[in-house]
């Protein structure tokens, strides 16, 4: 089992499908991390945006075997690489996937901004992976499907 962490502006026992955005790094999901200290620094950003009282991590257990089971459809990216910034880039227009789960880099601030070079066509794809590289990234896990969703776990909330 592995922890993992959700930021938001409540507390989320039952995560959902129904509130994402459908043009998020992996789209339209259920957003985790195993990083703590990541999901402070959302909690904190979307408790800024949404002018909340509050900033809040919701923890969770997750069999990490899942990740290889054969019957799920499961998208492992292993670093910011060439096919992580295209799926990225389609995903944030919006196009579908029928992946369950899908792991891999958060485009942070400074990735944020390479990745939207590159979706501009300032940056070619070869230099927009040099900078990225360049980078401290942290790791995402993105829940899609209900089927998933429903393995994580909920062990508590806490106020940062």
């Amino acid at each position: 089992m592995i922890r993992l962490y959700h930021g938001s502006t409540v507390t989320v026992r039952k995560p959902s499908l129904r509130l994402g955005r459908p043009n998020a790094d992996f789209g339209k999901g259920f957003y985790t991390t195993s990083n703590y200290e990541q999901a402070v620094r959302w909690a904190h950003i979307k408790q800024e945006r949404e002018e909340a009282q509050r900033a809040i991590v919701s923890v969770y257990e997750f069999d990490e075997s899942l990740l290889k089971n054969p019957d799920l459809d499961i998208r492992l990216f292993s670093g910011a690489d060439e096919p992580w910034l295209y799926f990225v880039t389609d995903c944030r227009k919006s196009r579908q996937h029928d992946y369950d789960l899908v792991q891999g880099p958060v485009a942070n601030d400074k990735v944020f901004t390479t990745v939207n070079l590159f979706e501009s066509g300032v940056l070619s794809a070869e230099a927009a992976i040099l900078q990225l590289k360049a980078y401290k990234t942290y790791d995402q896990l993105s829940f899609h499907t209900p089927n998933v969703i429903k393995e994580l776990k909920f062990i508590e909330s806490i106020e940062v």
